[in-house]
């Protein structure tokens, strides 16, 4: 097997290895997980970075193997493929050393480091398909991989989230399958291809109802309204290293499946001819809004980034479905700002569960003079979130709405605007309690011993990395491998 086909295996071995040593070893050896994770995750990103590389001077890395009858497993790095790849490798590491920490003396670790680093497996593997086989087969081990996750902590709030979330994902997964029968059916055992792999020829009601399908099947991981429900209690019940696993990575999984339907096996002229992408960006720009909305209700600090999340994510969509290359640009490389900084604000406000006991907003006051640095860091992404300049989200919300403006969508301006005023109206009222007011009676927990600091450097210094890369892909937004010069790079072939 050459360098270039063994590659895209290598870089998904890195997690697929260590998971499944994990789930079969011993539940007692705690340095040996952790030492597999923190392995796999440092070999994942140094073969991301050849992968990377290899990849701007032209070089081709796929990987194909026979798996039924004409149907192949085809593994490939492509720039869009890459920007997911890279996420995953980055918050992989961090959270594995983030778990560390959350979960010093907790119960079932080893279930916890073993369908975590399945589940980034499952994402590299949705990442790197080259065809709607690997992508159906890698997008249903996501489902078994983040399950365990959901329900880890064994309660029945936890249970009845994951049978909520096992519902959605199994009735998705289901639809996906038949649209990628269907897909098999029209258009034969096809490979992902830019500029689409359907042609006109076929039933413009068939081609309609099964775009349809397939964006709703990979919708539900994308939380695109209203298949959202699940959500909010998958990510506010799950420990924090899941939450940031779960709103960093696995529904950009289903986001990055919305570019694939129209970029690789639509196409922007056949999906523009059947007017598929005027109702895609308006469904997006409702669940932006929604998802803002229903997050102002919420005291529970989790649950409040849960929506932040259900919002946030139909950025990709929108910047797909506006059909330009500014704005596909702006969409993409949503994918990992969106990634770092909801990671960041999920790691905080673990940190805060843990240190303090603090789990609602109510409850937050004061808290930024017990713990300013993990503050800082929760400060810094929320003020990207809202497009404060020259923060990652600032990057997003200027690039989409001039792509807006290129492509004639005018309105895109006004969602954006509209999304920047709310994401304030519920991320402001969360700095300033932290900041600017004196602690409440009642605090959950007693202030801890005079000279104690912040919280363990395990769950510091994971969100303090990723508010730092909040601000430098922003402040070297044009620079040569910044997350957006990639995604330029990335569309270039779309809109030739």
């Amino acid at each position: 097997m050459s360098w270039s086909a063994g590659l895209p295996l290598l870089v998904l071995g890195a997690s697929l290895v260590p998971a499944l040593a994990i789930l079969l070893w011993s539940a007692h050896r705690h340095p040996a997980r952790v030492a597999l994770c923190l392995g796999g995750a440092l070999t994942k990103l140094v073969l991301v970075g050849v992968m990377l590389g290899g990849v701007t001077r032209g070089e081709r890395y796929e990987w194909r193997g026979t798996f039924l009858l004409d149907l192949d497993l085809v593994l490939r790095a492509d720039p869009i493929g890459l920007l997911l790849v890279s996420l995953a490798a980055v918050l992989w590491l961090l959270t594995t050393i983030y778990a560390v920490g959350y979960l010093q003396d907790a119960p079932r670790q080893a279930s916890f480091f073993g369908f975590s680093s399945l589940s980034v497996a499952a994402i590299v593997g949705v990442a790197l398909a080259g065809n709607p086989v690997t992508f159906l087969l890698f997008f249903e081990l996501l489902t078994v991989a983040t399950y365990p996750l959901v329900v880890h902590r064994g309660t029945r709030a936890a249970l009845a989230a994951g049978t909520r979330y096992l519902v959605f994902a199994l009735t998705g997964g289901a639809v996906l399958l038949a649209g990628v029968l269907v897909l098999h059916t029209v258009a034969g055992p096809v490979d992902f291809t830019t500029g689409g792999v359907l042609s006109g020829s076929s039933s413009r009601g068939q081609l309609t109802a099964l775009f349809v399908g397939l964006v709703a099947a990979v919708g539900v991981k994308a939380a695109i309204v209203p298949l959202h429900l699940w959500l909010p209690g998958a990510h506010s019940i799950a420990p924090g290293p899941a939450s940031a696993l779960l709103s960093g990575l696995t529904v950009n999984a289903g986001a990055f499946g919305i570019a694939r339907i129209v970029f690789d096996v639509y196409g922007l002229e056949l999906a523009t001819d059947l007017g598929l992408l005027g109702p895609l960006a308006v469904l997006a720009a409702v669940t932006i809004v929604y998802g803002s909305l229903r997050a102002l209700a919420q005291d529970e600090l989790k649950r409040r980034l849960a929506y932040s999340t259900v919002s946030q994510l139909s950025y990709v969509a929108l910047g797909v479905a506006v059909a330009g290359p500014l704005a596909a640009a702006g969409g993409l490389v949503h994918v990992v700002h969106q990634g770092i900084m909801k990671a960041t604000l999920f790691y905080g406000a673990g940190g805060l569960s843990q240190t303090l006991g603090v789990t609602r907003v109510s409850e937050l006051n004061g808290v930024g003079r017990r713990m300013p640095l993990t503050m800082a860091a929760f400060t810094v992404a929320s003020l990207g979130m809202i497009g404060v300049p020259p923060l990652a989200g600032f990057v997003t919300k200027w690039v989409l709405g001039l792509g807006g403006l290129q492509a004639g969508a005018g309105w895109v301006v006004g969602v954006l605007v509209a999304s920047s005023l709310l994401n304030a109206a519920y991320l402001l009222p969360i700095v300033y309690r932290a900041w600017f007011l004196d602690p409440v009676a009642g605090w959950p927990r007693e202030h801890p011993p005079t000279g104690r600091v912040e919280t363990r450097p395990t769950l510091l210094w994971p969100p303090m990395v990723t508010a730092t890369l909040t601000l430098l892909v922003g402040v070297l937004a044009g620079a040569g491998l910044s997350p957006l010069t990639w995604a330029s790079f990335a569309v270039e072939g779309v809109f030739e």
